[in-house]
């Protein structure tokens, strides 16, 4: 057995497993709650009322510019509860991993988590690890809840939208999707394009004090455009985005190249907002206000005339933008 990877007794409830524990989370994630002797642990939530989310990942490749797996896994599930008006406070975490991974690498990656996790101001209160049989997995996946509790304030909710309220992005959208894309190296495309993947509680919490603000949603897989849809179909209204939505240079001239959509691209560290038009410039100025919103942005507007999304183009055209059938770039949370 290599010392240095993983092995199926790392998974098998003995002594591999438990130095496993010990070694890596345990040690990685020392500040934060994780009691591996325990079965089940308390957390204090104090008052308000309690709300929980869950995810997994299974991101290619694992590690990216601009993070990794574990840095992902802390902010996708983190932001779920911030865009819903709650303060993350507790993370589970379950670690798939393949035989034969790297244990330096394991390492690396849970010491990410642990950065984000305390970025985050949320702590690792239980977890569980599975060893696969190699060739049964992607090296490793994660899969987390979290644990918050709803705060003073909006409670941003689909039902709150109305015709001529106005859409907001914290920043330029697709860059998670293409910095995965081409961390991959495919098409013989390579660049150094950064992940948005970060925290939004800077961005979520000061809006909740607007009593303008609707809605709000984390544009992770399908982009903006499927946010668009969701709305399309809870509220029977239409989304008109405007040609003033932030992408990068660099991917609008991938998404030129291989023939995809910024739109329909991941983001990881961004918030779209639907508010009232008479608060739209203030929320601006609070998100303008915050490292991670600098460059927001207006991009649309709720219309009732027409139940579609439609994209308005510099030139003075439109087109419609199709809900997502195929995943343009699988495996990117």
């Amino acid at each position: 057995m290599e010392d240095d990877r993983i092995s199926l007794a790392h998974g098998n409830g003995g002594r591999f497993m438990r130095e496993l524990i010990e070694e890596v989370f345990a040690r990685q994630l020392a500040g934060s709650q994780l009691d591996v002797q325990a079965d089940a642990v308390a957390i204090d939530l104090g008052d308000g009322e309690v709300m929980i989310t869950t995810d997994g990942f299974t991101v290619q490749p694992l590690e990216f510019p601009g993070g990794d797996i574990g840095s992902l896994a802390v902010h996708g599930t983190t932001n779920d509860l911030a865009v819903s008006g709650a303060r993350p406070m507790y993370l589970t975490l379950n670690a798939f991993i393949e035989e034969g991974f790297e244990i330096a690498r394991l390492e690396r990656i849970v010491a990410s988590l642990n950065t984000a996790a305390n970025e985050a101001g949320v702590k690792i209160s239980a977890g569980d690890t599975k060893v696969l049989r190699r060739g049964e997995g992607g090296g490793i996946y994660l899969a987390t809840t979290g644990v918050g509790v709803r705060l003073p304030g909006v409670r941003p909710a689909m039902r709150r939208i109305r015709d001529g309220d106005v859409m907001i992005v914290s920043g330029p959208v697709g860059d998670h999707g293409t910095a995965v894309m081409l961390a991959r190296e495919e098409f013989g495309l390579r660049g150094d394009l950064i992940s948005d993947a970060g925290p939004v509680m800077a961005l979520t919490e000061p809006l909740l004090a607007l009593d303008g603000l609707r809605f709000m949603r984390d544009p992770t897989r399908g982009g903006i455009a499927s946010i668009g849809h969701e709305i399309v179909k809870a509220t029977g209204l239409g989304v008109r985005f405007e040609a003033t939505i932030p992408v990068r240079e660099p991917v609008q001239s991938v998404c030129e190249m291989l023939g995809y959509d910024p739109y329909y691209l991941a983001c990881e560290g961004r918030v779209v907002a639907v508010i009232d038009p008479s608060q739209v410039d203030k929320a601006l100025a609070i998100w303008r206000a915050v490292p991670t919103g600098r460059e927001a942005a207006r991009i649309g507007r709720i219309v009732a005339d027409q139940q579609r999304v439609i994209l308005e183009t510099p030139l003075g055209g439109e087109r419609f933008l199709e809900e997502l059938e195929d995943d343009p770039l699988p495996r990117i949370c």
